[in-house]
């Protein structure tokens, strides 16, 4: 078996089969991804390789960094060949990284380049693919054409105009692109300098006054009431863990007090109040019959030097570990006991916890809704081979697989839609191996060929009901 040739990853024939045969052409729902709707709206065409591959990649950014390249060649002034030349440069010692399959998987797709990508190829490579990115081919519209993309859904401040998003549905573009609704910053109570100003933002944006929480609700109702309007139903949430104090009204209301007029807040106070917020925005979750998604675990911005130099989401974020049962258990139940949890997708970035998410979307799926509560596909530092596999193995052994909604891009860049074929290769594999080793039944491949679609398709297109 070569690199990259047809039946990569595929360790054997019924792994090929059920790849070739139920999952390679299945189109894309892309329900979780951070592309910039503006350039969809604008169908923009990127000027060369290092514009569309390289710029906003904070996965390529720490592989440089590691391999010892200056900082001038990443997020620096050098120019667009030169920041190329020292990711060519970066590309051999990323063996066994996932970067160097996702670059030559990308490459190969978007650009028939057969070629592995490395100093001596560099300049030939830049050349050819530059070239194409002048074509209309490879406007961005064309490229989730070339994809198979039937949903893309972006990642939305609830201050955002959604204007691009508006200017898409009026052009009658036939792949759906649609908001989602991000509010981390109105969690940032701790810290004035950002929650203030972005209450006033909100203010502006919903055009209701606030000066105290029941109006910061109403302004978040209009916002999420809006979005719903524009095709939104999906929120998201990205925590280092879910927060679920006891806390009283009348304690909301005056902490949020406390922050509307520069006062200091305790550390309880702090958790009391995100506690309160996402319970109120799950209820509004609800009520509309949207999907919530939690993203936990992350570290995030190590690094005080670079997050000063280079702002947040450069790539200084890192696995985190903490306390996630108990929190996540009583935000849960707490929803489910007045009968109002929405469907819920929980993201985990830490591996030694696949078996505590397998287990805790159990107790809270209540046959209302297949895969009510889903445990969501390996992201960051996980959508990997080890990953994924490890994902779906506790998923498997602890829940139902069959009813997953499958792969996300998680992405800011339009050429990371082949993180699909390889989740679906991956996917495929296991699932082969299996039936090869006589861990399930071949006469069964048929019903096991249908599930692989579901979980590369048609689940999804049924649970968001999009």
């Amino acid at each position: 078996m070569s690199f990259l040739d047809d039946n990569f990853l595929l360790e054997t024939e019924t792994a090929q089969r059920l790849y070739h045969e139920h999952a390679k052409d299945m189109p894309i729902i892309d329900y979780h991804c951070h592309l910039p709707p503006d350039e969809i709206a604008a169908d923009k065409k990127f000027e060369n390789l290092t514009r569309i591959w390289l710029n906003g990649d904070h996965y390529k950014w720490r592989a440089m960094r590691t391999n010892g390249i200056d900082e001038k060649y990443i997020t620096g002034n050098a120019s667009d060949y030169e920041k190329f030349e020292k990711w060519a440069a970066t590309v051999p010692y990323t063996l066994r990284n996932p970067l160097y399959h996702w670059t030559h998987l990308e490459l190969k797709r978007y650009f028939g380049v057969d070629k592995l990508l490395k100093p001596e190829t560099a300049r030939e490579i830049y050349d050819a693919c530059t070239e194409k990115l002048q074509s209309n081919d490879y406007s961005v519209r064309n490229i989730l054409r070339k994809m198979k993309v039937e949903t893309v859904c972006t990642t939305d401040d609830p201050i955002d105009s959604l204007e691009y998003h508006q200017q898409i549905k009026d052009s009658d573009f036939e792949i759906n692109v649609l908001p989602a609704f991000r509010c981390d910053k109105i969690l940032a109570i701790d810290s004035p300098e950002v929650f203030l100003p972005y209450v006033q933002k909100l203010e502006a944006a919903s055009g209701i006054s606030i000066s105290n929480f029941q109006q910061l609700l109403d302004a978040l109702k209009n916002r999420h009431d809006f979005f719903h309007e524009m095709g939104c139903r999906l929120s998201d949430h990205g925590l280092e863990t879910m927060y679920a104090e006891e806390y009283s009204a009348g304690e909301i209301t005056k902490i949020f007090d406390k922050a509307f007029n520069k006062q200091s807040i305790s550390k309880e106070e702090v958790l009391k109040f995100r506690s309160a917020m996402l319970e109120h925005m799950a209820l509004m979750d609800h009520e509309k019959g949207w999907t919530q998604q939690f993203h936990l675990g992350a570290l995030r911005n190590n690094s005080k030097r670079m997050m000063r130099e280079l702002g947040p989401d450069t790539g200084f974020d890192s696995i985190g570990d903490f306390d996630v049962a108990r929190p996540l258990s009583r935000f849960l139940d707490k929803m489910d006991n007045s009968n109002q949890l929405a469907k819920t997708i929980l993201y985990n970035l830490n591996p030694s916890q696949n078996e505590l998410y397998a287990t805790m979307i159990g107790n809270f799926n209540d046959g209302s809704t297949p895969g009510k509560i889903q445990y969501g596909s390996a992201w960051w530092f996980l959508d990997q081979k080890d990953g994924m596999e490890k994902q779906m193995n506790a998923l498997s052994n602890m829940g139902l697989l069959s009813r997953f909604v499958g792969m996300l891009t998680d992405s800011r860049s339009f050429l990371s839609y082949p993180r699909h074929e390889y989740f679906r290769r991956i996917l495929c594999n296991l699932l082969g191996n299996d039936v090869e080793n006589g861990e399930l039944p071949k006469s069964e491949l048929p019903w096991i060929g249908k599930v692989v679609e579901n979980i590369c398709y048609h689940n999804a297109k049924s649970y968001f009901n999009f």
